[in-house]
């Protein structure tokens, strides 16, 4: 008996997108237009015009997904990854029987467990309580295995003071935390997780993942799971799958799926900039340029590890901020974390005005070693609020080695730093 759980067969999604042009007129066209309504009224046989302001509606086809295949085999830890509107979250719509594809066709054995959003399968008016027997009975449990795991849910989730209350009055974060907790715990055969999980606090996140990986190792399941952050990723899954404008473009091992989506998707640039309409924002703040510059404060083509960088957060705070904490992370091109440093190091209590801001932090030269690298970013109020989730965003490389004190052809320093130590050497 074949071992696979979930068979894609040439799925495809189409949509149809509805564009709007607006007509717009001149006064000449008014006056002309009058003028023919006139001698329409003189002459009623005369074919008459109409002068319309109505907007023009054009509609095209979007492919979300478009011939996508391949097999998942039972307790395969699957990593899907790809940029935003690469179909990552249509796939497991139509993987999770929410969404019919257009083509093709998927097969899966046993149950679906799916959390794509806050409060998938909740209804607000309920208590928690009973969204857990009801979210339950939705995946197919009955009342009796619901009943036996259910201290254990209410324990994970952190919500045991508020199982009586209505979850329409939850917090984004304790809604994330009894979806998952209900999904996670009630055994099904495939458990589909979309990047849901960054609504939770850090510690929480942590929790999911550990759980994920005893539900996948431990106990056979089979788990799909999206994240743009690559280090969860890469601890979570064993497989991935790599989606670009709706197509699949790798389905491998999840090393060599973060390296392409790495080097695909990271800009080569020292420097993003948004535009206002395009920026990441929140309700608190709006980020305006990431960039890295060297020790001159140049943008830099070529960079040798005696080379200081500078890394800059230029961003919008919309409202006064008291604890905001910028942090950077720095990866390897395969995703193996660095290093991790926040802004509020040498100011742990500090409070921002409303205005603009940046944050800017120097990694000192000789710790890097050749290679490139990939800069991460995350922003919190530490134990209230995720304003965004870890993201990549830039890259940079370091291609010359300063100083080689054992001479040409001794080849590059072992490991990620080559940091410059202080020696002494006692003759005894």
């Amino acid at each position: 008996m074949s071992d696979t759980i979930i068979s894609a067969e040439n799925i495809g999604k189409k949509y149809i997108v509805g564009h709007q042009q607006q007509q717009y007129v001149a006064l000449r066209d008014v006056v002309a237009h009058s003028v023919k309504t006139l001698s329409h009224r003189l002459n009623p046989y005369k074919p008459h015009s109409s002068l319309s302001t109505a907007n023009t509606t054009f509609k095209e086809e979007f492919w979300a997904l478009k011939n996508v295949s391949f097999e998942i085999k039972q307790g395969d830890r699957v990593g899907i990854i790809g940029r935003n509107g690469a179909g990552k979250s249509t796939l497991l719509k139509i993987l999770s029987r929410i969404t019919e594809p257009t083509t093709g066709r998927v097969n899966l054995k046993g149950r679906v467990a799916s959390l794509l959003e806050v409060g998938t399968g909740f209804h607000p008016e309920l208590t928690g309580r009973e969204n857990i027997y009801l979210n339950g009975a939705i995946l197919g449990m009955g009342k009796v295995e619901i009943h036996h795991k259910f201290d254990e849910i209410a324990a994970f989730a952190e919500v045991e003071k508020f199982l009586d209350t209505p979850v329409k009055r939850y917090s984004s974060g304790m809604y994330v935390r009894l979806a998952f907790s209900v999904a996670a715990h009630l055994e099904p055969e495939i458990l589909v997780v979309d990047e849901v999980l960054a609504v939770g606090d850090v510690q929480f996140q942590k929790k999911c993942l550990g759980k994920m990986e005893d539900v996948a190792e431990n106990e056979g399941r089979t788990v799909l799971f999206v994240s743009h952050n690559m280090a969860a990723i890469k601890r979570l899954c064993s497989q991935g799958i790599l989606l670009q404008q709706g197509k699949l473009l790798i389905n491998d091992n999840i090393d060599n799926v973060i390296q392409n989506y790495l080097a695909k998707s990271i800009s080569i640039d020292r420097v993003i900039t948004w535009e206002i309409n395009d920026a990441p924002k929140t309700s608190e703040m709006i980020l305006r340029e990431i960039r890295i510059l060297d020790d001159q404060r140049r943008v830099s083509s070529t960079l040798s590890t005696a080379d200081s960088i500078i890394v800059e957060i230029e961003y919008d705070l919309l409202i006064p901020i008291r604890g905001l904490r910028i942090v950077i992370g720095l990866l390897t091109q395969d995703g193996v974390t660095v290093f991790s440093s926040s802004d509020l190091f040498n100011a742990p209590d500090s409070a921002r005005l409303a205005g603009k801001h940046i944050s800017r932090c120097t990694i000192p030269g000789n710790l890097l070693n050749i290679g490139s690298y990939i800069l991460s970013l995350y922003v919190d109020i530490p134990k209230i609020k995720i304003l965004f989730n870890t993201q990549e965003y830039l890259s940079f490389t370091i291609s010359e080695l300063a100083n080689n004190p054992m001479g040409i052809g001794a080849g590059t320093p072992k490991g990620i730093i080559n940091p410059q130590l202080n020696w002494e050497i006692l003759n005894l």
